[in-house]
C-alpha cells in the first residue's frame, strides 16, 4: 500500500518528476514504476530504457542523483527509484513540490516561503527587519523579560542590567549587520503591530451559538507581556474565581488551574504563524477553545503531543526567548504539565485538533454554577455588569475620593473587576483620575445615557 514514503505508478511519465522533487523535499521515499496502486506488480516493456532515462531527466531537471533499481517478479520487470531526502530545496520547472502524507503539494506563497527557511536553517522569526533599529523596542519589556526570567531561575543576575544591544546579541535576535529580527519585534516593540497586523489575542464570549457574541477584547502589544495581559482579562471578566474560607482567610481560585492556562495561552502565541491570523479565544458556558494559526511540525499529530515528544518549535528564537522566561517548557513536556494541571482539580484534559490550517485546544470550564448553553444567564450576567457602570458613576457622584476597592466591595464584585471596569470607563471619557492615587479624586466627564 502506498504510505508517506512510497508511491505506485503502473507506467512512466516524465510529469512523476514532480513526484521525485516533493520526496527529495521532504523525507525521501521510493517511487516504484511498473506497479499497481494495490502493489501488484503489472510489468513494464521498457524497462530497460526506462533505467537509462530516468536518471538523466532527474539530473537535467534538478541536479541531484536517485538509485534506479530494476527488479523482477513472475517475469515481470518493474523499476525502483529511491529518492534521499535533501538538505537544500529542490525545484522541477521553476516549481516546489512537497510530499506530505500520501499527497504530492505545490508551494507557494507563505508556505514556499517558511519551507525554503527551514530547509535553510531559519525560521520566519530569524528574518532581518531593514526598517528596525533599536530605538523601536521598549527597554521595559526587555527588563519585563530579564525580570521572570531571572525569577525563575533561567537568567543570571549579573544579566539584569545588560545594554539592550548585549541583550539581544546573548537572544540571537540582532544579526551580523545590527539589523532587528522579526523575533525581536514581535517580542519587545513598542508598536509590533507597526510591523505584523496580526499581532494579536482575541477574546470572545459566546452564547448558545456562534452567531451570539456577547462581548469581545483583542489583546495588542507585544508578545512577551501578552500571557500576563490575556490572563488578566480574563479573570476580570470571562473566567469565575469562587470564593472560599479557610479559617479567616479569604480565598479566590480561577476555576481553570492558572499555570495550565498559561502553558496553553504562552504555546498559542509562541508557536503561532504570525503571517497569518491572530490567535483566537472563544469562550462558552461549558468550555473554551484556543486557536492559533500554524499547522504541527511534519511528522506530528495532535496525539503526538500528548506524549513525550521532542521539541520542534515553528519560531524558533521566540521559543528560546519563552523558554528563557519560563513561560514553556524546551523538551516537549509542556502538556504533560498541563494534563497534571488538570487532573489535580478534577477536569478532563484538554483535546487538541489540527483545523483550518491551525492548531485547537478545547478545556471544560468549571465555572460552579453555569449550566450547559446557558446563555440566558450569561446575558443576564453582563447586562448586570452594564447596570454596575452606572452603579460606579452614581457612587463616584456621591463619594468622589472611593477607591476601588471599596466599589467592589460595595457592588458585590472583585477589586480586578472593579479595577477594570473604571481604567474602560476612563478610556471611553467617562471618569478621570483628578490627584495622585493616594489624596486624589475621581472626576465624572460624561453621564451615562
Amino acid at each position: 500500500m502506498e504510505s508517506q514514503d512510497i508511491e505506485y505508478k503502473q507506467s512512466w511519465k516524465d510529469d512523476y518528476l514532480k513526484w521525485i522533487c516533493g520526496f527529495a523535499n521532504a523525507q525521501g521515499g521510493t517511487i516504484f514504476i511498473g506497479v499497481d496502486d494495490d502493489g501488484n506488480v503489472c510489468g513494464l516493456n521498457n524497462a530497460k530504457k526506462l533505467m537509462e532515462d530516468i536518471p538523466n531527466k532527474i539530473v537535467n531537471y534538478m541536479g541531484i542523483v536517485a538509485e534506479l533499481t530494476l527488479y523482477k517478479k513472475d517475469e515481470k520487470k518493474y523499476i525502483g527509484i529511491a529518492i534521499e531526502p535533501n538538505n537544500v530545496p529542490i525545484s522541477f520547472r521553476g516549481k516546489y513540490y512537497y510530499r506530505s502524507g500520501t499527497t504530492m503539494q505545490e508551494l507557494n506563497g507563505v508556505a514556499l516561503q517558511q519551507f525554503i527557511l527551514k530547509k535553510m536553517g531559519h525560521s520566519w522569526d530569524d528574518i532581518a527587519n531593514d526598517s528596525a533599529t533599536i530605538d523601536d523596542l521598549d527597554r521595559e519589556a526587555i527588563d519585563y523579560f530579564l525580570r521572570i526570567g531571572h525569577k525563575n531561575g533561567r537568567i543570571s543576575e549579573n544579566e539584569l542590567d545588560a545594554q539592550t544591544e548585549i541583550v539581544l546579541q546573548n537572544l540571537n535576535l540582532i544579526n551580523e549587520n545590527g539589523k532587528i529580527k522579526n523575533a525581536a519585534l514581535l517580542l519587545f516593540a513598542k508598536r509590533p503591530q507597526r510591523y505584523f497586523t496580526c499581532v494579536q489575542f482575541k477574546i470572545g464570549r459566546f452564547g448558545n451559538s456562534e452567531a451570539n457574541l456577547i462581548i469581545q477584547d483583542i489583546i495588542e502589544g507585544n508578545i512577551i507581556q501578552m500571557a500576563d495581559r490575556v490572563v488578566e482579562v480574563l479573570k476580570s471578566k470571562y473566567l469565575t474565581s469562587p470564593i472560599r474560607f479557610e479559617g479567616m482567610n479569604r480565598i479566590e481560585t480561577l476555576e481553570i488551574p492558572e499555570e495550565a492556562l498559561r502553558e496553553i495561552i504562552c504555546n498559542a502565541i509562541a508557536h503561532k504563524d504570525y503571517t497569518g491570523a491572530p490567535v483566537q479565544m472563544r469562550v462558552w458556558d461549558d468550555r473554551v477553545e484556543i486557536w492559533n494559526e500554524g499547522v504541527l511540525p511534519m511528522g506530528y499529530t495532535p496525539a503526538t503531543l500528548l506524549t513525550t515528544h521532542s521539541s520542534r518549535p515553528r519560531n524558533k528564537n521566540i521559543a528560546n526567548v519563552f523558554f528563557k522566561a519560563g513561560f514553556i517548557d524546551a523538551w516537549g513536556r509542556g502538556y504533560k504539565k498541563i494534563r497534571e494541571g488538570f487532573e489535580q482539580v478534577g477536569l478532563p484534559m484538554p483535546t487538541i485538533e489540527t483545523v483550518d490550517g491551525g492548531v485547537k485546544v478545547t478545556f471544560k470550564r468549571n465555572n460552579y454554577g453555569f449550566t450547559k448553553n446557558d446563555s440566558e444567564n450569561v446575558e443576564k450576567m453582563w447586562r448586570k455588569c452594564g447596570e454596575n457602570v452606572e452603579k460606579i458613576v452614581k457612587i463616584i457622584e456621591e463619594e468622589p475620593s472611593i477607591t476601588a476597592k471599596q466599589i467592589a466591595e460595595r457592588l458585590g464584585m472583585s477589586q480586578r473587576w472593579a479595577e477594570d471596569q473604571m481604567k474602560k470607563m476612563k478610556a471611553q471619557g467617562i471618569i478621570r483620575r483628578v490627584g495622585p492615587d493616594r489624596g486624589g479624586h475621581w472626576e465624572i466627564i460624561k453621564e451615562q445615557s
